[in-house]
């Protein structure tokens, strides 16, 4: 059972009791004393590895995405539901070691079992075989979901601004660099967005432009946009 997922993960363990801890459920811990330790310590460091993976590839692949937006994608790669679903494609519900009760009661396709599994085979991979065996596993199943998950990764928030002022033709939109800081290969603007001289937004980033789109999507949150 233990080859069989193996063969479906793409990894040969070294030291395979990494793969069955993973997939051994408190339950069956407790039912089975001394049959070993159960994935809860796994699913801790599985949790953190696949942070740092998904926050890594979103920042390096999604240059034009703002900070919010790479955070509720993260949010979303990282969350019960995304991960059952991981869980499900690879079918590591039928490979779980649980209670008689557990598995009676539909454990096998229980969501937050399938999403603790997930993440302990994550780290059972990181221990095992390191950080890279580990991220090839979580972006085979992350690179596509962001295609169906992932916010547009750019939104021109400055023209949107200007299609609404434009609807009255005497006001004024002007954009004003007020800030600028840091290292010239690590710099930060700082920008406000001015309507007849009165500030309606401010924004921040490594270029004048994004900074510009952070001023000008504040001025619309604050008008209700």
């Amino acid at each position: 059972m233990i080859k069989e997922l193996q063969e479906k993960i793409g990894y040969h363990f070294k030291d395979p009791q990494y793969l069955t801890t993973a997939l051994t459920h408190s339950s069956y811990a407790n039912e089975n004393k001394g049959s070993g330790n159960c994935n809860e310590r796994l699913e801790f460091l599985g949790d953190s590895v696949l942070g740092v993976v998904v926050a890594d590839y979103l920042f390096h692949n999604c240059p034009q995405m703002p900070e919010g937006d790479l955070t509720k994608t993260r949010a979303a790669m990282v969350c019960e539901k995304a991960l059952c679903g991981f869980s499900t494609q690879l079918g590591v519900g039928d490979y779980l070691l649980l209670s008689h009760g557990e598995h009676n009661s539909g454990g096998r396709t229980r969501p937050s079992i399938l999403a603790d599994a997930f993440e302990a085979i994550i780290a059972a991979l990181y221990l095992d075989g390191g950080m890279e065996v580990a991220r090839k596993f979580i972006l085979r199943f992350v690179v596509p979901a962001l295609k169906t998950t992932r916010p547009k990764p750019f939104k021109d928030y400055k023209t949107a601004l200007q299609e609404i002022i434009q609807q009255n033709p005497e006001e004024r939109l002007e954009y004003i660099l007020i800030g600028e800081s840091g290292p010239d290969h690590n710099k930060h603007f700082t920008v406000e967005v001015h309507l007849n001289r009165n500030v309606i937004g401010k924004g921040g980033g490594r270029s004048k432009k994004e900074a510009e789109q952070q001023a000008a999507r504040e001025a619309l949150e604050l008008m209700g946009y």
